[in-house]
């Protein structure tokens, strides 16, 4: 919270923010965070579901069973248990954006990776039926798939261990944050005739999982 509060003071001048602080893969609390939106925010015109994480680089047969749950439990069921709180209003205000933060490992599996992989592939079966889903209506849904992205997220992954964090990014030219958040801007302001489905970002030195061009 002390993280938002921070970047809530920063736009603050800007716009007009609220905050909320928590945990997505608790039904019960995303269920009672969104319903004690003030008024004036219960109606919300884009979902970003941005939350996700990955833990560790092990083979299935000695993979965390710790890890799998938290990537299943936050990257998946977090981004339903939000989704099923917001959706249904846009629904019946016949107006809304859904734009799910995927990643190129939704489309690409990679070793070591194949819970993070298969959470992410998962995502993207969800953009998929949901648009499907909502064929029906004016609602849109996107997916913005990254490749390499230089944030906190290898940091995560490897429990803060700067050793193994950094050669992911060494040599190479990596994304940035705000180079995801052009993007899922770019999405969301498309004509009301226009979704982009589906975004894939990669930075320059990369074209797949495991191609990635490095110096030195």
């Amino acid at each position: 919270m002390d993280r938002l509060t921070k970047i809530a003071d920063e736009l603050k001048p800007h716009t007009e923010i609220t905050t909320l602080s928590f945990e997505v893969r608790n039904q019960q609390e995303v269920a009672t965070a969104i319903a004690s939106l003030p008024v004036e925010w219960k109606e919300i015109d884009v979902l970003v579901n941005n939350a996700g994480n990955a833990h560790g680089m092990d083979p299935i047969q000695t993979g965390s069973l710790n890890d799998w749950d938290a990537m299943i439990d936050i990257n998946v069921k977090g981004l339903l248990y939000v989704t099923r709180e917001v959706l249904p209003v846009m629904v019946k205000r016949n107006a809304g954006h859904i734009i799910n933060i995927g990643s190129i490992a939704g489309r690409q599996v990679y070793p070591k990776g194949a819970v993070y992989c298969a959470s992410k592939f998962a995502v993207h079966a969800l953009t998929q039926g949901m648009l499907m889903d909502l064929v029906d209506t004016p609602i849109r849904v996107s997916t913005v798939d990254p490749g390499l992205t230089k944030t906190e997220f290898t940091q995560v992954r490897f429990r803060g261990d700067d050793d193994k964090a950094k050669p992911v990014y060494q040599g190479m030219t990596p994304l940035r944050a705000e180079d995801i958040a052009d993007a899922v801007l770019f999405c969301a302001t498309r004509p009301a005739h226009v979704n982009i489905a589906e975004m894939l970002v990669l930075p320059t030195d990369q074209t797949s999982v495991l191609h990635v061009h490095r110096e030195g």
